[in-house]
């Protein structure tokens, strides 16, 4: 793929002849039109394939929350594009054709803000998530005023529920609701805070899994 500034005949798009045009981040480029193979699909580009699906299945309703989690991460990557490229490279596991989403190595967010701590997470009533934690915050830190995110993903209805910004670090407590069909489902749980403004964030953090009630 090359770059160009306007050419003789000005920035175009679309499929011109041999040559397909485009923008990428505001810059006119030109690449050569793909070209079909016949050729069967080798074991190792169907593997690939494959992992390509289940982590855009994963990811693509996630878009505003990876927007706020890989904010700061891009290394010239969109954070979308970066939090594929991550995932893609830690949390696909199995066998081809076996393959599976590795939970616990999901990454939701990557920042310089002051991790999560560890959290406890149960479920004391139908429906509910009850989460607690301890204020890892130091006075001259953000004092605890940073808010936490949460992401639950149910694989056996393949959907998620977020909890952007509902309690401050220093809340140290939790409740979160989820749906009601969620009964006797195992879900799996992250957490990342932001910064008051929601400049900063920090990493992600997996808590494990737990069966709702």
């Amino acid at each position: 793929m090359g770059k160009y500034l306007k050419g003789i005949l000005g920035p175009f798009s679309g499929l011109v002849g041999t040559v397909v045009g485009a923008t990428w981040k505001g810059i006119s480029v030109m690449r050569s039109r793909s070209v079909k193979s016949s050729k069967p699909a080798t074991e190792g580009q169907m593997k690939q394939r494959t992992a390509f699906t289940l982590m855009t299945e994963f990811l693509n309703p996630l878009r505003d929350l990876i927007n706020v989690g890989f904010q700061t991460y891009q290394k010239g990557l969109t954070p979308y594009n970066a939090a594929f490229k991550v995932n893609m490279e830690k949390a696909i596991t199995g066998v081809y054709p076996a393959l599976a989403i590795n939970y616990p190595q999901i990454v939701i967010g990557k920042g310089r803000l002051l991790a999560a701590p560890e959290f406890t997470m149960a479920t004391t009533a139908a429906a509910r998530v009850d989460l607690t934690w301890v204020n890892n915050a130091v006075a001259d830190s953000t004092n605890g005023t940073d808010l936490l995110t949460i992401l639950l993903y149910n694989p056996a209805k393949q959907s998620h529920v977020q909890a952007v910004g509902v309690a401050t670090r220093s809340s140290q407590t939790y409740n979160m609701t989820v749906p009601a069909q969620w009964s006797t489902d195992t879900v799996h749980a992250w957490v990342l805070f932001v910064s008051f403004d929601g400049k900063v964030n920090s990493d992600s953090r997996y808590l494990g899994d737990v069966a709702i009630q």
